[in-house]
C-alpha cells in the first residue's frame, strides 16, 4: 500500500536552514594572520629560548627550545590547523637552533630573522627604485597579470606607499636587530623580535590591504583600464 503522507512529505521542499541565506563573513586581517594565538605562537619559542639560556648550558637550552616547539606544533595540529601552518614554526626553530649549535653563540638564534629582514628591505626598496613597486606587481599577478596599473598615477602612487611601508618595516627590523646583535644583547634581541614582529607586520599588512582594495576598485570595476 502506498503511503501518500510520506510521498507528500518527500515532495515538499525542505525548510530553510536559519542563517543559510546570509553571506559568508570574510575572515578579518588578524584572523588571516592566525588571530591572537598567532602572536602567541611566534612569541613562546623566543621567550623560552632566552629564559632557558639564562640558567642552562647552550646545548640544554637548544633541547628545551626544540621540545617546546614540538609540543606547540602538536597542539596546533590537534586544534585542526593546516599542517604547513602548524609545522612552519617548528622548521624555523630547527633552523635557528641549528645555527646556534654550529656557531656556539646564543645570539645566532636570531640571525635568520636579521638577514631575512635585510633581504625583504632590499627587494622592496629596489622595486621602488625601478618604478615597479612590489605590492603592485603582486596585485597584478593575483588578478591575471593583464592590468596596466603602472600607467595609472593613482594606482602607482598607492603601491609606492604600500611598498614603502613594507620596506620601512623590514629596514627598521634589520637596523635595530643588527645593532643589538653586534652588541651581544641576546635578551634585547628577543624583545625586539617580539615587539617588531606581529605588531609591525599587522600595520604593514593593513597598508597593503588598503592598496589592494583601492587598485581593485579602479581596475576590476572599470574594465576600460584593462590592457590585454
Amino acid at each position: 500500500m502506498i503511503d501518500h503522507k510520506h510521498l507528500r512529505a518527500a515532495a515538499e521542499p525542505a525548510p530553510p536552514v536559519p542563517g543559510a541565506d546570509r553571506p559568508a563573513v570574510p575572515p578579518s586581517l588578524l584572523d588571516q594572520m592566525g588571530g591572537p594565538m598567532g602572536f602567541v605562537y611566534s612569541t613562546v619559542p623566543v621567550v623560552v629560548f632566552v629564559a632557558a639560556n639564562a640558567v642552562l648550558p647552550l646545548v640544554a637550552t637548544v633541547g628545551v627550545s626544540v621540545a617546546v616547539a614540538i609540543a606547540l606544533t602538536g597542539f596546533r595540529l590537534w586544534r585542526g590547523e593546516r599542517f604547513s601552518s602548524a609545522t612552519g614554526g617548528l622548521l624555523a626553530i630547527a633552523a635557528a637552533v641549528g645555527i646556534v649549535l654550529w656557531t656556539g653563540s646564543a645570539k645566532d638564534f636570531f640571525v635568520v630573522g636579521i638577514w631575512a629582514a635585510l633581504a625583504g628591505f632590499v627587494v622592496a626598496f629596489a622595486s621602488l627604485l625601478v618604478r615597479r613597486p612590489l605590492t603592485g606587481v603582486v596585485w597584478n599577478l593575483v588578478h591575471g597579470g593583464k592590468h596596466a596599473w603602472r600607467a595609472d598615477k593613482v594606482a602607482l602612487r598607492t603601491h609606492d606607499i604600500a611598498t614603502a611601508a613594507a620596506a620601512l618595516v623590514f629596514g627598521a627590523r634589520f637596523v635595530v636587530k643588527e645593532w643589538l646583535y653586534l652588541t651581544d644583547s641576546t635578551t634585547w634581541l628577543a624583545v625586539a623580535k617580539v615587539a617588531m614582529g606581529t605588531p609591525l607586520t599587522v600595520l604593514a599588512a593593513l597598508v597593503v590591504v588598503w592598496a589592494f582594495r583601492r587598485t581593485t576598485k579602479r581596475f576590476i570595476a572599470q574594465p576600460d583600464r584593462t590592457s590585454v
